[in-house]
């Protein structure tokens, strides 16, 4: 068949028109051999193309979607984040439980469900879980850390705010988030603004100094928290610390907001240190109230095992215990007059570095409150009895949170010291009875009489003969 769709007259040749024919012929054997051949693995990572200079160069974010401010009444999009290069998903990918590499960079508020959030090459997409609300104000907010494929880290964020009808977002509230049990502003902290009575809750972070812009948001009365967020899931959990505050309607300005932990139960007695013969630092399981003040009619010690009591002269807080007892130690310490010469020496100051040129300087944040404390020092008039226990009971401790409650603790005093019997003078102590041995003496030992030694003979050499 194939040679005679090919030939032309009677001859048998081929003619030109008859080459497609035979290639047809020629194909149709292994046409049914081809679905059968292995497919090309297909890529599973995108990768940057090898060759050609690094790039040093973070993603740089050059669109977002919507635009700020925008009324959209209708909007059922996504809002978006475009870069100007592929960027990466992550060390780990979203799955819509908020521990996706993505997701722990995205912070959508108003909403308590963890968004939808999709990786698209160059772009970030992110939509609220339960679809958008009408007449609510959005806010879409990516935090710095968007990386490329080369690991170039991003140290800018970006913010989207729009509404799905409702008016336009005026209000900002500005503050500060502390650690109080450090003293310290709380650099990356959480901040929750509920807007009341409605309690929808706007969300945002702190920035290194631990100060928050919030905003724009709808105006109203707000009540904000500063939250230690220690897991990074933009939630407030039962065991992380936390401050409230109320902003009236208009009302700008939220202060500091010092963060601690609320505990509901009464404090007890961790451990109980004897530091000297005369005190005893008493640790507590909670942060105590830094306003209250106990006197000796609030502790009690029982000597064990009869419960005889032992009177106490005072309990303080540690602060203002070293503070009190420290000074007094110093000013009776015979060698801190000579030291304090040091301290009054005034050329010490022209002797400091100076601060290197074209730096400014860090800013110095100075509490306007103590850091939280755990511990009381209690002292007795008299010495600890060595190797002696006491039963230690502190009435009416109350906590930061303002929770009372009676603790109580074991003084173990440690025994005294035992003397040290090792001779360390090398002698050998003599064995009662034993004869002392009479050492030899060097006086009594007869000089040698070097006169009488005669001299030697040379000995001749046989190569002078």
């Amino acid at each position: 068949m194939f040679m005679k769709a090919g030939t032309t007259g009677k001859t048998g040749r081929t003619g030109k028109a008859g080459w497609p024919l035979r290639l047809v012929g020629f194909l149709l054997p292994i046409l049914p051999v081809l679905p059968v051949l292995p497919l090309l693995p297909a890529c599973a990572r995108i990768e940057p193309p090898p060759g050609g200079p690094p790039d040093p160069a973070p993603p740089r974010l050059i669109a977002t979607r919507p635009d700020s401010f925008a009324r959209l009444s209708q909007f059922e999009g996504s809002a978006e984040f475009v870069f100007d290069e592929v960027v990466s998903e992550g060390g780990s990918p979203n799955r819509g439980e908020g521990t996706g590499g993505l997701e722990k960079l995205v912070i959508l508020s108003p909403s308590n469900r963890i968004p939808d959030v999709n990786w698209r090459r160059n772009r970030i997409t992110v939509r609220p879980s339960e679809g958008w609300r009408p007449n609510r104000v959005y806010r879409v907010e990516l935090l710095p850390g968007v990386t490329d494929l080369r690991s170039n880290r991003s140290e800018e964020g970006a913010v989207i705010t729009f509404t799905t009808g409702a008016p336009r977002p005026e209000l900002t509230l500005d503050g500060r988030v502390m650690d109080w049990s450090t003293g310290r502003p709380a650099a990356g902290a959480l901040v929750i603004a509920s807007l009341l009575p409605d309690s929808l809750h706007y969300r945002g972070v702190t920035d290194s100094s631990g100060r928050f812009s919030l905003g724009p948001l709808p105006q109203g009365e707000y009540s904000v928290s500063g939250v230690l967020d220690q897991d990074a899931d933009h939630t407030l959990d039962p065991r992380e610390a936390f401050a409230t505050a109320r902003a009236a309607r208009g009302k700008t300005a939220v202060g500091e907001l010092w963060s601690f932990v609320h505990d509901t139960t009464a404090p007890r007695i961790q451990t109980v240190v004897v530091d000297d013969s005369v005190k005893a630092t008493v640790t507590f399981s909670q942060k105590l109230d830094p306003r209250q003040r106990l006197s000796t009619r609030d502790v009690s010690l029982r000597l064990l095992p009869d419960s005889t009591p032992v009177p106490v002269s005072s309990i303080l807080p540690q602060p203002l215990d070293d503070s009190l007892y420290g000074r007094r130690a110093t000013a009776g310490d015979s060698v801190a007059p000579a030291d304090s010469a040091a301290a009054r020496d005034t050329t010490r100051a022209a002797r400091r570095t100076p601060a290197p040129r074209g730096r400014a300087p860090a800013e110095v944040v100075k509490p306007s409150r103590p850091p939280l404390n755990d511990k009381l020092v209690v002292r007795v008039p008299r010495p600890w009895r060595p190797g002696s226990r006491l039963v230690l009971e502190v009435r009416g401790v109350t906590n930061v949170t303002g929770v009372p409650g009676t603790a109580v603790g074991v003084v173990a005093v440690p025994e005294a010291p035992k003397a040290d019997t090792t001779d360390t003078t090398g002698v050998k102590t003599r064995t009662p009875g034993a004869r002392a041995r009479t050492p030899a003496d060097s006086m009594r030992t007869p000089a040698r009489d070097t006169s009488r030694v005669r001299p030697r003979k040379p000995v001749a050499d046989p190569r002078r003969k």
